[in-house]
């Protein structure tokens, strides 16, 4: 439990720390600005009220589904990936694994909640026709923490939760 409770310390509550400021940083200097490019149009910084999921994906529900899904829901399957993560036995990698996917859902819900069901996102890549959707920190943990799922399972070929420290 204590090697949990590091790598809590050192990946899950910097990373909300780190969402949550570049998402002010966002809101202020962004908000109602046009886009700035760099890197010949690679990457660009731009604001965006998401109020559906991935790539605003249920953006067009009624407001009271999206709540439902996007704030309910989600936060009763983050509750339960946090006691998933807390309770069951895993190795130290599965675990940092499993709290990127965490922190990175929880910034957002945090976002959501704060924002009348909306998320701040700002980033975005592109390299010729091959364009990214408008994302923020927390989704990039998101996705590097199923990256690393991915990786693990495919490496070990092994259940994720047999090894426990």
């Amino acid at each position: 439990m204590k090697i949990k409770a590091l790598l809590i310390l050192f990946i899950f509550l910097p990373l909300i720390g780190c969402d949550r400021y570049t998402k002010e940083k966002a809101i202020v200097s962004l908000k109602g600005q046009e886009p700035a490019s760099f890197f010949n149009g690679i990457f660009t910084l731009t604001y965006h009220e998401n109020t559906g999921g991935m790539l605003s994906l249920g953006a067009d529900l009624p407001e009271n589904v999206r709540h439902i899904i996007f704030t309910l829901m989600v936060g009763a399957v983050l509750l339960s990936g946090l006691a998933y993560l807390l309770i069951k036995p895993m190795n130290k990698l599965s675990f940092s694994v499993g709290l990127l996917m965490l922190s990175g859902g929880l910034g957002n819900l945090y976002d959501r909640v704060l924002n009348e069901g909306r998320v701040v996102d700002f980033m975005l890549l592109q390299i010729g026709p091959l364009r990214t959707g408008v994302f923020n920190v927390a989704d990039v943990a998101i996705m590097a923490g199923l990256f690393g799922f991915i990786f693990i399972s495919s490496k070990s070929g092994k259940q994720l939760t047999n090894q426990s420290n």
